[in-house]
């Protein structure tokens, strides 16, 4: 099997199979415009989303009192969400040959969802805000990665796939600074997030995820993915049977791995539960997307090189041992440095990972692919925010195995996930 930015060889689809052309497109000396544009629309739509989603969780304990066991709950029906749509989208979009408009459609949706948040005060109504917003990252999700990857020749894909990444990220630490900052201004020593601060964030907010919508529409070229054979009684389908058992097992890796990689707001609970107050917090993933935005489009680079395989496999080791790390740790400076590394760790497998899913399967079959592959990854989260709510806190009369426990669950996971990539994947 291959694994190096090139289509791997598909017995289910021979030449005979799919009498269309499906031959990467020929090495650019420069990178397609729409990866410089959706690479613009993640800085924005992240710059919105991460002044919000770090201070949920913190709103959410502090604010409304909410157990973590709920808090699990909330991420992961959002999650699940997401990742039904994901899969309809994904295939109506190799249907329809076209994916801007899913996209839009997508983007459009969250952004009309946030301004609710301001008025949240139970925590079934920022379920409610987090299930539409949910909703549009569902819709927008496949269709975008299958623009990008629809866009860029095999030879860069991970640096097209390691470039959104980076924009993506760099919008999540400007999003968390200007976040840091209105915390600083309108509650300086206050070691508990308020609701005037909360509610101010949330009207900041609206600006960039409305300029990210307008500079899709204004700047996004639509791909063309049309089969081209001269056979009038060609029927292509899509879905889950006709992607390569390569892909099948890839995404089997996937979930595993995924069940023990709870919400990130656990992280975020655990730097509160060893003394970091919120701004400390906010300075803790500053440092985690600094980390993650220097390194996502080097790392893409190096997959393009020495294979996605690598990157995600050392990517994986790299979260064992920060979830290690977090599981053991005593102190607030400890959890601040793992986060640190926990950068690392995303920047070496989550745009890798994207652009293995394009290698694995033909391009007309890109959004179909990209629909199970981040649905799986959704529909995963639900068990595994439960998991680690469950753990942490217990559910009814048991009390749980304390802080220490999704952790060290989380690490189990990511090495099993490794050895069976390694057996499954040669």
């Amino acid at each position: 099997m291959t694994e190096q930015g090139t289509h791997p060889e598909n017995p289910e689809h021979s030449a005979e199979d799919i009498p269309y052309s499906d031959a990467p497109p020929k090495p650019e000396a420069h990178l397609h415009p729409n990866i410089l544009v959706l690479t613009a629309v993640s800085f924005l739509t992240d710059i919105s989303s991460e002044m919000l989603i770090n201070l949920l969780p913190l709103f959410l304990f502090s604010v409304l009192g909410v157990q973590t066991a709920a808090i699990g709950l909330i991420e992961g029906i959002a999650e699940t969400t997401a990742s039904l749509v994901k899969i309809y989208s994904g295939a109506l979009s190799d249907k329809l040959g076209k994916r801007k408009l899913l996209a839009v459609i997508g983007y459009g949706l969250s952004t009309i969802a946030k301004p609710f948040l301001y008025f949240a005060n139970t925590w079934t109504g920022v379920l409610l805000v987090r299930f539409t917003d949910r909703v549009g990252k569902g819709i927008r999700t496949a269709p975008r990665d299958a623009i990008l990857a629809g866009s860029a020749s095999s030879d860069k894909r991970g640096l097209a796939f390691g470039l959104h990444r980076a924009g993506d990220t760099a919008g999540a630490f400007v999003g968390i600074l200007i976040a840091t900052t209105l915390i600083w201004i309108n509650q300086t020593g206050t070691s508990q997030l308020s609701l005037d601060t909360y509610q101010l964030v949330v009207l900041a907010s609206i600006i960039p995820a409305t300029l990210a919508v307008l500079i899709l529409i204004l700047g996004a070229r639509e791909i063309e993915t049309t089969p081209k054979t001269n056979s009038s009684t060609l029927s292509l389908r899509f879905g889950w049977k006709e992607l390569s058992p390569q892909f099948h097992a890839f995404l089997g890796v996937m979930i595993l791995f995924t069940l023990g990689n709870s919400s990130d707001a656990f992280i975020i609970l655990r730097g509160q539960e060893r003394g970091l107050t919120v701004l400390q917090i906010m300075g803790m993933m500053l440092t985690f997307t600094a980390v993650y935005t220097l390194l996502s489009t080097p790392a893409g680079a190096l997959s393009d090189r020495v294979g996605r395989k690598k990157l995600i496999l050392a990517g994986w080791l790299v979260y064992a041992l920060v979830y290690l790390g977090l599981a053991w740790a005593q102190s607030s400076y400890q959890v601040w440095v793992l986060a640190a590394l926990y950068g690392a760790y995303y920047a070496l497998t989550e745009g890798t990972a994207k652009a293995y899913v394009a290698d694995l399967v033909p391009q007309i079959q890109q959004g179909t692919a990209y629909g199970f592959f981040n649905a799986a990854i959704g529909l995963s989260t639900l068990p595994a925010s439960l998991i680690a709510g469950i753990l942490w806190q217990g559910l009814g009369s048991w009390g749980g195995l304390g802080p220490a426990a999704p952790f060290l669950f989380g690490a189990i996971m990511a090495i099993l996930a490794g050895i069976l990539l390694i057996v499954w994947l040669r």
